[in-house]
């Protein structure tokens, strides 16, 4: 919720037309927008971005954060919406507001986005499930159109063959881009052949390498697998952790292996490989919401944003992985190890910013500022 956000982290809103509406599956529908002439720059946006609506619900004040399916070149603002269970938001969001009616959305926030290279020569997997695909099929996009070289392999999980969202979208990609583009599709409640039949996971990546990334074309003595560039994975935590760790464990750098997760997920994506030394009576001092706060950590076995919660702090966070950037912080003073960070940049890094969630303290002092990011 907005109030939960510092200052700096807080979106900025402006009222947009719905231009579109249409349901995809029983589950799943497509708004687009209208971008009046004069917010077109503030809405210039990157593959794997979102947006969040503002909306009165409940009585209260709501935000919800939604991927955008439009690519950049589109010069449109598509959003793909998953019904939550009734009286949910969603269900409210879908049932009430029509075409023609103008909704609070965010300016394009979030950093799952990859550098353009059109005149290399590239491989890039894309993992999605359910409404995951929606920020992969923004980036699919927008490869297949800025980078005439590159070659993409979509993996998407389903529950049912027809509750796939914006199939006939992905058919028409398939059908254009033939020579560049494979998708797969896989079903965890259908009767399908075994190698198409549950979740996306590390045994079942282990099946995807071995069956469709062996033999290269291009390259008679390496495989596919070993010419991926990046990796892209969209869906529930356990899902991602899975994956992520498997591609890295056959080779993958952790830095081409790039996530999104669509709910909150209380464990790290990759097991620390660091033994720190213990630190007990950890004197803290931080700046939150314009306050200035001391407290005491017993010891550093739990990072810094899980003891803060505990003590009963309202810390803004989402994700507890290192991959939204909503504890995002400045360590003012003492030591730390961050130990995950799908994030913040080098040069982020340099400046002292780290993210709450992956701070593991080095020191009996620490001083940090939530507010001044």
């Amino acid at each position: 919720m907005e109030q939960l956000l510092t200052k700096a982290k807080k979106p900025i809103f402006h009222s947009l037309k719905l231009t579109k509406k249409e349901r995809l599956t029983k589950t799943t529908f497509l708004l687009e927008f209208e971008i009046p002439e004069h917010l077109k720059e503030n809405y210039r946006f990157n593959s794997g971005q979102f947006v969040s609506f503002k909306s009165q619900f409940s009585g209260s004040e709501v935000l919800k954060d939604y991927s955008i399916t439009s690519a950049p070149f589109e010069k449109q603002l598509s959003l793909g919406i998953k019904i939550g269970e009734d009286g949910s938001f969603t269900d409210f969001l879908i049932k009430n507001v029509q075409v023609g009616y103008s909704i609070e959305l965010s300016e394009p926030r979030g950093r799952f986005t990859l550098n353009s290279k059109p005149n290399e020569h590239r491989t890039i997997l894309g993992f999605a499930a359910g409404i995951g695909i929606t920020p992969i099929l923004s980036h699919l996009k927008n490869i297949m159109h800025e980078e005439p070289r590159t070659r993409f392999f979509l993996f998407f999980g389903n529950s049912y063959s027809n509750e796939i969202p914006f199939k006939k979208e992905l058919d028409a990609l398939l059908h254009q881009f033939q020579n560049r583009l494979q998708i797969y599709y896989f079903f965890s409640k259908e009767s399908v052949s075994q190698l198409f039949s549950g979740r996306l996971n590390a045994e079942k990546l282990h099946l995807i390498i071995n069956q469709f990334l062996h033999l290269d074309d291009t390259d008679e003595e390496s495989t596919i697998w070993d010419a991926v560039d990046e990796i892209l994975i969209c869906g529930p935590g356990e899902m991602i952790k899975s994956l992520a760790n498997e591609s890295h464990k056959r080779g993958i750098p952790k830095k081409n292996i790039h996530f999104e997760l669509f709910e909150s997920f209380n464990e790290d994506i990759y097991e620390s490989e660091i033994e720190f030394p213990l630190i007990e009576n950890i004197d803290v001092s931080f700046q939150l919401y314009g306050e200035n706060y001391q407290t005491k950590l017993q010891n550093n076995k739990y990072k810094l944003l899980q003891q803060l919660l505990e003590q009963g702090f309202k810390v803004p966070y989402s994700c507890k992985s290192g991959i939204c950037g909503i504890c995002e912080c400045k360590l003012e003073e003492g030591e730390i190890e961050l130990l995950e960070n799908e994030y913040l940049t080098e040069k982020e890094e340099q400046s002292g910013r780290i993210l709450a969630c992956q701070t593991v303290v080095l020191s009996k002092k620490i001083k940090v500022n939530f507010d001044e990011v």
